[in-house]
This record gives structure tokens, sequence and C-alpha cells, in this order.
């Protein structure tokens, strides 16, 4: 969906420093904030469910919905199955295969990065689309690959048995961490697959999970962004949509079938399973069921947690993120070269934004804070009903409290957000971090070709840093953090850079700015360059850029490590909340928050009522398309020959019974950041959408879901066939897919 492709993005925050420290504080970017809880007579749309449980907690009630398959057909270790089509792409987004060559489909957003890391003035893909005519022309990816699961299974009895009831939760965390270790090296085979360990239920279950990975990741076709972004920001989130959010790739291996790196002698891959496509339509209250790799919720999210993100979180995001947008977008607006550069940059920002604004939004409107007071308030009448609960559990709900109101009289979490957001949305200030390893090389003593040896990795990296970067956007960028944070946060608060910029730049921030961009070796490609030929230690550590990446860092460290004990409290007090939870409802089954790993989450095709008098159907057509058109802005430009083709009617066969072409529909699936790309499947099995966005009533679903309202926005598979057919002209892709004959 397309408010998680902040997960794609390139956070390098978290590669260089220690922030996962505040695991249970932190937001992870790409992939947001939650709460898990529900019950056995809960509507069977909720919940994000783990395959290997199907069979047991919700085979019977998928197949009075409409499921046909069996459950070893849905999920079987020793024979292919429906799992065996699904794949985790890059980390941050589904895809499914959809061919016996390895074809796989996902969101246009999904490969929006790799669309716009191959286009230039030249080739641009973003405005025009690409579609590659064999399989010489498919594009390679590096750095992006796909994991396939292989197999999961239960490790909680051999992680607790090592842990003691007197441990404090920085030695049962490190306990853990060691026995974790072991498994994961156990399950690797010697670096056949690779391995994770994911906790669930906040520390009280943990499950391992084998997966295959493939390197060789090829761009196959993508359509324009006037049809895989349309109605960009403004539609983002929205229903009715007309958004052909969709783009293809292959995945390739070695020639005898092994996982490998790019080279040109690979093969495309012989799918162990691919799923059929079903091009005969949908209808209401048909049974659809949505495979993915959904990234993160916090369902067991408390009282406390709503309010701090309402009054503290989600403003400071909302605020920063807002005017380095505006920063980005004046000069995206003036340069086909910067718009072309920062395409899938400010995508993700904007997208990331919008979704905060209309998640405070969804959580006052729908009174989720008081809904999680009534929660807390049986939790607690279970607790005080008896003794031992009492000595166990009595004070979670109030430790819980007593962090939050210390966070905030730190006013941690908008420092925490602002940093955050800082380091992704300048480019100048994370750079910074990624070279602090050229400092001991540098005072390593090595000369000559050595050193330069040494140095090469970083002018490498750097070589793909400044790829999308334009030195003026950047300043403007970075001057808007800067004079946010000045605006917005504690004088105490403030790191000490802003001490020198009053001192030496009389506070003013657009000159500091200009004197920084000027002097530093990190801020230009050119600068950079010519400082490796001639690489100098004392340069490197008076360089302007490192000393204000550093300032930054160092007093947000400082503030991080004083809640250490803070952390060690409310990881300890989550922990036992959900645990006793689960205990004080042992009727009622839990599913585990997203932690991206695969899921399975089943539902119908179903329309619903937004507000009093208004109702939405389940489906859009391709008129909508022309209703919407406005020349005049980027976000609803019409291509000449989608629109003569709507105009025309000239729909192929994939046109519906009364001539329609339908481009949209909504089911009321359970899904989060990282189900984007993920396959709609029919009860047979068969791809009938793709799955892309929610919806703006429900946009606080991440933390409570919300039958009535909660949807999710799937690209029919008829539009994505007619794109690909009538659009693009790609018979090859249209002959490459298996087809259901018939709609029986």
């Amino acid at each position: 969906m397309a408010r998680f492709r902040w997960a794609a993005l390139k956070i390098q925050l978290f590669n260089y420093t220690h922030i996962l420290m505040m695991k249970k504080l932190l937001l992870p970017l790409l992939l947001f904030i939650s709460i898990s809880f529900t019950r056995a007579d809960n509507p069977p749309d909720e919940g994000m469910w783990l395959p290997m449980f199907i069979e047991r907690l919700n085979y019977v009630d998928m197949q009075q919905m409409g499921l046909k398959l069996t459950a070893q057909e849905i999920y079987d270790l020793n024979n292919s199955s429906l799992k065996d089509a699904i794949v985790n792409l890059g980390g941050f987004c589904t895809a499914e295969v959809v061919s016996s060559q390895g074809l796989l489909f996902t969101n246009h957003h999904c490969g929006y990065d790799a669309i716009q890391t191959h286009s230039s003035i030249e080739h641009d893909y973003l405005t025009d689309g690409f579609w590659a005519a064999s399989f010489e022309e498919e594009l390679p990816n590096e750095g992006l690959s796909v994991s396939f699961l292989v197999k999961m299974d239960d490790v909680t009895k051999m992680v607790m048995e090592k842990v003691k009831p007197e441990m404090t939760e920085t030695e049962r965390s490190a306990t853990i961490a060691k026995v974790i270790e072991v498994l994961k090296h156990e399950g690797e085979e010697e670096g056949k697959y690779s391995v994770s360990v994911k906790s669930f239920y906040n520390g009280n279950e943990f499950y391992r999970f084998v997966y295959q990975v493939y390197n060789d990741v090829r761009l196959v076709g993508a359509p324009p962004s006037a049809v895989g972004k349309f109605g960009g920001d403004t539609d983002n989130w929205m229903w009715p949509r007309h958004t052909g959010d969709f783009s293809i790739f292959r995945i390739y291996t070695a020639p005898d079938g092994s996982p490998a790196a790019y080279a040109k002698e690979n093969i495309p891959l012989k799918s162990k399973y691919h799923l059929k496509i079903n091009p005969h339509g949908i209808q209401p209250n048909d049974f659809a069921m949505v495979w993915g790799f959904p990234g993160t919720t916090d369902r067991f999210r408390t009282s406390h947690g709503i309010m701090a993100t309402i009054n503290e979180i989600n403003p400071a995001i909302v605020n920063l993120s807002g005017n380095i947008l505006e920063a980005m977008k004046e000069n995206m607006d003036a340069s086909d070269d910067v718009r072309i550069k920062y395409a899938s940059h400010y995508a993700g920002l904007a997208n990331f934004w919008k979704n905060k604004i209309g998640e405070t939004r969804g959580l006052k409107r729908l009174d989720v804070y008081d809904k999680k007071r009534e929660i807390e308030k049986h939790f607690s009448e279970w607790v005080n009903a008896d003794e031992q609960r009492k000595e166990k559990y009595g004070t979670v709900l109030d430790d819980i409290g007593n962090v939050y109101n210390q966070l905030s009289a730190m006013n941690f979490n908008k420092q925490l957000w602002y940093f955050q957001m800082a380091f992704y949305g300048s480019q100048v200030m994370p750079f910074p971090l990624a070279n602090q390893g050229m400092i001991n090389i540098l005072k390593s003593g090595l000369k000559g070709e050595e050193l330069q040896g040494a140095l090469a990795p970083m002018a490498s990296s750097a070589k793909d840093h400044f790829k999308d970067y334009d030195p003026d956007t950047e300043k403007k960028v970075l001057i808007a953090v800067l004079e946010t944070f000045r605006q917005d946060m504690p004088a105490a608060a403030l790191p000490d850079i802003y001490n020198y910029i009053d001192n030496k730049h009389k506070g003013n921030i657009s000159r500091y700015v200009d004197y920084l961009f000027n002097k530093s070796i990190l801020t230009t490609e050119e600068n950079y360059n010519s400082f490796l030929k001639k690489p100098s230690l004392k340069k490197l550590e008076k360089d302007p850029a490192l000393r204000l990446t550093n300032s930054f860092y160092n007093s947000f460290m400082t503030q991080m490590m004083t809640t250490g004990a803070i952390q060690e409290k409310l990881d300890k007090a989550e922990r036992l909340f959900v645990d006793g939870l689960r205990k004080a409802n042992p009727e009622k089954v839990y599913y585990p928050d997203a932690n991206s790993t695969l899921r399975v989450s089943f539902g119908k095709v179903l329309d619903y009522f937004p507000a009093d008098a208004v109702h939405y159907d389940y489906i859009t057509y391709a008129e909508g398309i022309l209703e919407k058109e406005d020349p005049k802005s980027e976000e609803f430009i019409v291509p000449a020959k989608l629109k003569e083709l709507i105009l025309s009617k000239n729909f192929g066969k994939w046109r519906d019974k009364e001539g329609r072409l339908p481009v949209c529909f909504i089911s009321n699936n359970d899904i989060t950041g990282g189900n984007s790309g993920s396959p709609v499947l029919n009860g047979n099995g068969e791809l009938i959408g793709i799955a892309f966005d929610g919806n703006w009533e429900a946009m606080s679903g991440d933390i409570a879901f919300e039958p009535a309202l909660q949807r999710t926005i799937n690209v029919d598979i008829r539009y994505v066939l007619f794109i690909i057919d009538k659009y693009a002209e790609s018979q090859r892709i249209i002959e490459e897919l298996d087809f259901v004959l018939s709609n029986k």
C-alpha cells in the first residue's frame, strides 16, 4: 500500500546508530505505529495470521467465507504450496510469482526506486514507462533481492529456557540474543539460507524463519507515473481510486538454478509455484485473501501511547517533514533533472507525512484512546481479583504511564522524531556518518596505493550517494531542518552547533549553510572526489558537515543514554501487559503484531459507508479516470493513448460483462506496511488484484482495527492486464501468464 513506500527508502540513520535500543519507543520509519487485540468472535477480516497456524486457527472460518483450497495447498513444508509464490521484495514490499519463469507482479511504488534509478532526462521511465521487449532488455537492480520463506518454527521453548525470572531486562535481552544467534546459525546450513528469529507478543514468544534469497532481480515493465501514480498525493489514501499501481520484475538464478549475484549468463528462475490469473471479475462479498510481509503494527499499544502519538509524535513528524517537502518541491518543479533525482525520496516522505496526518485524525475521530482505556480497565479488574496476579502485574499500567510521562517531560518524542526526520530528509546529515570510518583509515598510516585501495569503497558508495543529489536542493532542505529545530525545540535541547551558528554567523542559518557547502568536502561530488585524491586527516576532522552531523548525533545519543533505565522499565511493563492480557482472556484468539514475517489476511470484497448518508461502492471504472483528468495538474494527467483507449472503449478481453473496464476495488482485509504489492486471491487461490493502499477513514488501523471502516485498496488485475496488453502492447508478458479459462 502506498503509505508503506517509507519502508523502501534508504534510511541511512539506522545503519549508523544504536537506535534499536529504543525499539519500543521508535515507531519504525517504513513501518509504523499500532496495538494488537482481537477476539475469537471478532469479524474474521481482522488479523494478520501466521501461515503455519492457519489449519488450526483459521481454516474453518476461511472455508465458511469461500476458501476452496485445502490447508496443505495453502501452506506445506514438504510440497509446493501457495506460500511458495509469495516473496519479500527488498525487505520493504511484497511481490508474487506469476509465471513459470520467475515473473513478479508488485506495486508501482514498490518498484519506484528502481524505475527512478534507471531514469534520466534521455530515458525518463518515470514519465514514459518502461517495457522490456526481451529477456536481454530487462534491467538489473543492484542491491535489490527477493526472499522466499522456506519454513518457520516455534523456538519459544529453546529461547525461554535460558531466561531466569530474576534477570533484569537488559540481562534478559542479552541472554535471548545469544540463543537467537545459535538458532540462526543452525538454520543457515552453512550459508545456504538466510535465517531470522523474531519476537512475538512483545517478547513472550519467538519464531524462526528460514529464507531462500535471490539477488538478481530485474525490471521487466512499469507503466508511466501518470498511470502508476495517478492521483498523486491528492488521492493517496483515498477511495474511490483510479491508480494502476503495479510494476513487473523477474528473478534470475545461476544456470544451475541456485541463487547468484547478477551475471550476464544468469537465467530466469524456474518457479516452484506460481499464481494463476483470474480475469473473470469479482462481485461484492467474494472471498478475498491477501498474502504478504506486513511491516509493523503495535495493536497492544496502551492509552498512554495513544496520547503520545496524538500530542507529541505525529505533530513532530508532520511539522518537520512538511517543511522538508516544501523545500524539495520548489526545485523539483523548476527542473526535470531534480524532479527525477528526488522523485522516490519525495514520494516516500510525502506519503509518510500524509499518513501521520490521517492517523491522528483517525485516532481522535474513532475514540481509540477511550477504547484502549476500556481494555485497560478490564485488565486491571482481572489483576486485582487475585493476589498472585497483583504481585506480577499490579504495577504494569502505572509503570507504562510513568515512563510516558517522563519521556514527555524530557521532550524526548519530539527530539527523537525530529532527529530521525532530519537524517532522512537531508542527505547532507547522514553522509558524514558513512564516512566516519575514513578517519581510522587515515590514522592507520597507510600511504600510496594501499591508502587508495582502502578508500576505494568510500568512492564507490559516494557515487551512489551523489547520483540522486542536487546541492542547491540540499541547501534548502538543510535550512528547513535547522530553522525548524531552532523554532520548535527548547533551547536546552538544541545541538551545540547552534552556538557556533550564533557566534560565527550571527544566527543566520542561510549564511551558515552557504559556508558549510563552500567549505565541506562532503557536500558536493566534486569536492569529495578531489579530497579522495589527496586525503588529509586534519581536513576531514575539521570538516563543517562532519561537525554538524556529530553535533546532532552526540546531542541525540546523550538524550538516548539518559533514557536507558526508563526503556528497561517500559520493555518489561509492556511484555507483562501483553502476557497478562492474553491470560485474562483465554477464550480469545490473539494474532501477533506484524513484524515483516509472512502473514495471511482474509476477508471479502466489500463496500462501506464512510459517513452519514455517504456510500462508497466496492469498484471503480475507467470512465472515472477521465472524470478526474486535469491537464494542469501533474497528479491528474491522462496519457493521450490511455485517453483514446478509454474514449473508444477499446478494452479488449479485459472488459466486464457490461463493457466497462474495472480499475480498482476494495476489500476488508487487514494489512499494513510491507503489504504493498501483496496478491489479492480468490477462494481458489487465483490472482484477482494487487493490494496497494489503505483508506483515509481508517488511518488509525495500525493501532486499532475498525471493521466497519477499514478497507484495503487494490488494483484490479483486469486493469493491470489492460495496461500491459492494450496500452503497452507487451504481448510477451501476456503470453507468459497462466490464465484461468473459466470462472467456476
